[in-house]
């Protein structure tokens, strides 16, 4: 029997866009040395509101910026492009991946599989820097695959992996290879997809916060040596 691709949607910006570039990066290999069905990636750009620069005491994800557009990335790639807005994503692939986005209309939804790689546990880390808000409330810090709905962060989970951390970290290093983790099981979604259901552990449910503040930060720096103390020994393996 014939092997047919599986056509993946990456949802992004019309910018530059440095997590769209790795993902790319990593789908592209990851089909470059398999000998499974291939995938089919189409590119779906937002349009881009450009924001004022926050001003923060820790900056926990690199600059998104400092990438290729995603018009360059399709055309070195040769991957469709299209645009789309959040009230209306066009019914072109199997799977969508959320490389960047805000909050999608029902409508925009509907009933496709939208899968997003949240960079917080679920339901304990919901909305804006979760990593931040993970080491303040003193809370296991991981990521969440899960389909997303009109709930902020709270759609179907598909798997939580938490952040291994240990004794000698310190928050940038703890906060590159929480982002890449991130990356990692985004791009692991088929494998997560196909395996076997397994009971996701319980974790304690918390409101969706927005951008942590200015002196919430300057707290939660100074409570990172306690964070270790707590959960490093009890980090788990990926």
């Amino acid at each position: 029997m014939e092997n047919l691709s599986t056509s993946v949607g990456i949802i992004t910006y019309d910018h530059s866009h440095l997590k769209t570039e790795q993902i790319l990066h990593r789908l592209s290999l990851r089909a470059q040395f398999s000998h499974g069905p291939g995938v089919d990636i189409k590119l779906l750009a937002l349009p881009f509101v450009h924001r004022a620069e926050r001003n923060v005491l820790f900056q926990h994800r690199p600059d998104q910026s400092r990438a290729p557009s995603t018009r360059e990335l399709a055309r070195f790639h040769d991957f469709e492009f299209l645009s789309c807005t959040y009230d209306s994503i066009p019914d072109v692939a199997d799977y969508y991946l959320v490389a960047g986005a805000g909050i999608f209309s029902n409508a925009a939804i509907g009933k496709k599989k939208i899968i997003n790689c949240h960079p917080g546990i679920i339901p304990s880390a919901r909305g804006l820097d979760s990593f931040k808000w993970a080491i303040l409330g003193q809370i296991p810090l991981g990521v969440t695959l899960h389909y997303i709905d009109a709930e902020v962060d709270a759609g179907q989970t598909l798997e939580i992996v938490e952040t291994p951390l240990f004794p000698d970290d310190d928050l940038e290093v703890l906060a590159r290879r929480h982002y890449e983790l991130e990356l990692e099981v985004l791009c692991e979604f088929m494998s997560i997809l196909n395996k076997p259901n397994r009971a996701i552990s319980h974790y304690p449910s918390n409101p969706a916060r927005r951008r942590m503040p200015i002196d919430l930060e300057r707290e939660m720096i100074a409570q990172f040596p306690c964070y270790k103390e707590r959960f490093a020994a009890n980090s788990v393996r990926v």
